[in-house]
């Protein structure tokens, strides 16, 4: 199977613009071979770079966290059906972090949505823990979309930037039999070259890191928060993108530090049953009898 990890930059806080900008660079990904693709973390339409920025609880963090929820989406929205509808006329898999608008409609997850061609949107995994600043701005996730799907003879799963460094997260799907792991990020390499091999040689699985990149120039200029992050400097999200084997070398590394880019991998399912031959956490190194994760999988919602 040929995967994509697709390192790019979203149009800020244009839901619409970002779709159809995903819609090309799954055309462009399945016209070089590939078969499953990963966007970045938040990428429809961008993560949340702003909270550090100009101090807290002032008119500009307020105003722009009102855009931001603005330019969330549901996962039963339009924006995500047209993902649907090309990758099942593609016949490619995606992977694809967005804003998710929580019922309430004025909160928001970080969400990874997995679009099976065939069977459409077969998972949204929340974010189980926003990471500092972020929860100035996310709201805290559930287990609902800790699951791992068949596709092209693999199981594959992903998780969201730091839950990668979670030990249960990552063992929720190893449990699951997975063999292709996809972490999205929202681009900094110093935080995804080592988990990334981490997982690899810990799951005996393929690793993909999928970093995204935001700049300045991507920053629009009606943006509430855009004179205190040009203080910052001009890049804000770097990439970080790689691809690592299940042995822990890497396959493609990542392209130049804030450039848009895809990186293609050939995997070979047999690779990962070899690497397995002396180490395999969820099978013949487990010890149930001594440990065992129960994942609490309901959907939290502030009514049921």
């Amino acid at each position: 199977m040929k995967v994509a990890a697709i390192q790019a930059a979203p149009v800020f806080l244009d839901s619409q613009s970002t779709t159809d900008k995903v819609l090309g660079l799954m055309r462009e990904a399945a016209s070089n071979g590939a078969e499953l693709c990963a966007f970045p973390e938040t990428f429809l339409s961008g993560y949340c770079v702003w909270p550090m920025s100009g101090g807290f609880n002032n008119d500009k963090q307020k105003a722009a966290y009102a855009a931001y929820v603005d330019a969330s989406v549901r996962a039963d929205g339009p924006e995500l059906a047209a993902v649907e509808a090309e990758a099942r006329s593609l016949g490619i898999f995606v992977y694809l972090g967005f804003i998710e608008r929580a019922t309430s409609t004025t909160s928001v997850y970080c969400s990874l949505a997995a679009i099976d061609p065939e069977r459409g949107r077969v998972s949204v995994h929340r974010k189980l823990r926003p990471t500092y600043e972020e929860r100035l701005v996310w709201s805290a996730g559930d287990g609902h979309g800790l699951e791992v799907h068949d596709y092209k003879g693999f199981r594959v799963g992903g998780l969201n930037c730091w839950e990668n460094w979670m030990p249960l997260a990552r063992y929720s799907l190893y449990g699951q039999g997975e063999q292709v792991h996809v972490g999205t990020w929202p681009g900094a390499p110093r935080l995804t070259r080592n988990i990334t091999r981490f997982i690899a040689m810990e799951g005996r699985v393929y690793s993909i890191a999928v970093g995204g990149v935001i700049r300045a120039a991507d920053i629009p200029e009606a943006f509430p928060m855009k004179e205190e992050l040009l203080e910052r400097g001009d890049v804000y999200m770097t990439g970080g993108s790689m691809i690592v084997g299940p042995d822990g070398e890497v396959i493609e590394g990542s392209p130049t530090r804030g450039e848009e880019a895809i990186l293609y991998a050939d995997l070979d399912l047999n690779v990962v049953r070899q690497e397995r031959e002396n180490f395999d956490p969820a099978g013949h190194y487990a010890r149930p009898d001594v440990f065992n994760l129960t994942i609490n999988r309901e959907r939290q919602e502030p009514i049921n």
